[in-house]
C-alpha cells in the first residue's frame, strides 16, 4: 500500500462507501479494493484501486468524488466505471485506451476470478470467470503483453 494524504483519503472514503458490503463468501468486500490497492505501484493508481467499484456500487456519485479527488483519478474512475446499457466489450475496449485503466482492471479481474474466494463454484461463476479470461487476455494484449 502507498500511504499519502490522498491515498489515505481514498482509503477512509471506500471503507465508509462499501461498510456493509460483503462479497459472494460473505467476507466484507472492503477487501477487494485493498487487496487491488496493494498491487499499484504509484499514488494514482493506489488510489483508483481503492476508489474502483464506488460509484457503480455504492451511493457516491462522481460528483461525490470530483470534490475529493483530482481529474487524472476522476477521469480514469469514469473509465472503469461499466455502465449497464454498455456491453461489457464495449466497456473493456474503451478502458483499454488508458494504462492506468489497464492496470487496475488486470489486477481486479485476476482477483475476480480467483476460486479460492469461492464457497462453491455455480455455473454462472464459470461463466462469468470465462468473460474474465476473454478481457484480461484483451487487456494484456494492449499492454504488450506485460503483466
Amino acid at each position: 500500500m502507498i500511504y499519502t494524504p490522498m491515498t489515505k483519503k481514498a482509503m477512509r472514503l471506500a471503507f465508509v462507501a462499501h461498510q456493509s458490503q460483503v462479497d459472494k463468501s460473505n467476507i466484507p468486500y472492503i477487501n477487494h479494493p485493498l487487496h487491488l490497492a496493494e498491487e499499484m505501484d504509484d499514488e494514482v493508481s493506489c488510489t483508483i484501486a481503492l476508489l474502483h467499484d464506488v460509484v457503480e456500487d455504492t451511493q457516491y456519485t462522481f460528483s461525490d468524488l470530483e470534490k475529493e479527488f483530482p481529474k487524472e483519478v476522476i477521469d480514469v474512475l469514469r473509465l472503469l466505471t461499466h455502465e449497464k446499457n454498455v456491453p461489457y466489450s464495449e466497456y473493456i475496449k474503451k478502458l483499454s485506451s488508458n494504462e492506468i485503466a489497464r492496470k487496475v482492471k488486470c489486477a481486479d479481474l485476476k482477483h475476480n476470478m480467483d476460486v479460492g474466494r469461492l464457497e462453491e463454484i455455480t455455473e454462472r461463476d464459470k461463466k462469468r470467470i470465462e468473460k474474465y479470461k476473454e478481457a484480461l487476455s484483451f487487456l494484456l494484449e494492449c499492454d504488450g503483453g506485460i503483466e
